[in-house]
């Protein structure tokens, strides 16, 4: 069953899970698929959380306590979330420790309301960082305007981040300079560079969503012809990017004081159209260095009838281009939907953070203790 996984992994790609809960930790499902899955890290975002809280398994107790002692809906959003990311920390501990720090690693996003506030974010990542206490753990900052400077102050304090959200090829160049800015800072500051880790999370089905609707729309066989084919060719040209960047001279200087590449991660790998095969952004997005965040039912669907062939990224990049321009030629802005899809991305993610106060509010106030 692992065989597909295993020879992921022999390829060079960190198999991460895209999912957390409180039952998956208890019940030893998250150590099973560390140990037989070949799963070396985690991901969360807050429509993950959304989910597994609401769903209540395992939270009861916690969210009495939290209610007896009458703390803020947020305060206990952030008690109960930064639990179960220090618990997963935990489990993954040794792979960290084999890895040497590359690995291991469980990522938190900071609240998704301060998307477009630097200042906040900056705040939340140091709190986030000091509450889970934890090296294996990665702040998620996401990947807009105002999360640019966060990205590069976080990292300057030594704190390692996950930047999510990243849809379009200019933004992950930002990204990729922020993160060399804020390891400029970190070594200007005397700190170990090489304690500091990074991954950069680029979105895939996103755009083949978003762009195959607005080809549909069209509806002419050039527009068919083009769909299922923009999200791969988007991934396959930010890898380019990332080599051309960790090959400069740039690069070259921080690699010398000890700093670590931040890693293309692939997010958002689910198949979301049923007429492509549903291992599509994990067989053809294979090159060595990279992560593949996958939800559950992807990466059973990789382990059990996965196509693991080598690298499908070298050599792709002319076709990639192609693939792209033709999308333009057909009057669709590249640059109109990675908005669309960057701001749809914040957007969905504080919505999730918003239900998830809602429905935990209204979870404290029923196990709140009568007074008297």
């Amino acid at each position: 069953m692992t065989d597909a996984l295993k020879r992921l992994s022999d390829e060079g790609v960190a198999i991460w899970l895209d999912d957390l809960s409180r039952k998956r930790i208890t019940s030893g499902n998250l150590a099973e698929l560390i140990d037989q899955q070949h799963v070396v890290g985690v991901t969360t975002n807050p429509s993950i959380f959304q989910k597994a809280i609401s769903s209540g398994d395992g939270y009861e107790q916690q969210l009495a306590d939290l209610a007896a002692r009458k703390v803020t809906v947020e305060e206990a959003i952030r008690m109960i979330t930064t639990a179960d990311v220090r618990d997963a920390a935990d489990i993954l501990r040794p792979v960290f420790d084999e890895t040497g720090g590359q690995d291991g690693r469980v990522s938190i996003e900071v609240d998704p309301r301060l998307a477009h506030n630097t200042a906040a974010t900056i705040a939340e990542a140091k709190q986030l960082a000091w509450l889970v206490d934890r090296p294996n753990t990665l702040i998620k900052i996401p990947a807009t305007k105002a999360g640019l400077p966060a990205i590069t102050e976080v990292i300057g304090l030594g704190i390692s981040v996950n930047v999510t959200l990243i849809f379009s090829l200019e933004r992950y160049r930002e990204v990729m300079d922020a993160y060399l800015a804020g390891l400029e800072k970190a070594k200007a500051a005397g700190l170990d560079l090489s304690k500091i880790r990074s991954v950069a999370s680029f979105f895939v089905s996103r755009v083949d969503t978003e762009i195959d609707k607005r080809l549909d729309a069209l509806g002419t066989p050039e527009a068919k012809e083009a769909r299922g084919k923009a999200a791969l060719a988007n991934a396959r040209l930010a890898f380019q990017a990332y080599e051309e960047v960790f090959s400069s001279d740039r690069w070259a200087a921080l690699d010398k004081a000890g700093a670590n590449r931040q890693r293309p991660l692939w997010a958002s790998t689910g198949v979301k159209d049923p007429a492509y095969k549903d291992t599509l952004y994990v067989d053809d997005l294979v090159a060595p260095g990279t992560v593949n965040t996958m939800p559950e039912a992807t990466l059973e669907a990789a382990a059990d009838h996965g196509q693991i062939t080598g690298d499908t990224i070298a050599g792709t990049y002319e076709q990639a281009r192609a693939d792209l321009d033709a999308v333009e030629r057909l009057g669709i802005s590249y640059d109109d939907v990675v908005q669309v899809l960057e701001d749809e991305g914040v957007e969905k993610f504080a919505s999730s953070w918003n239900d998830l106060l809602k429905s935990t509010e209204a979870e404290l106030q029923r196990l709140a203790p009568s007074e008297g």
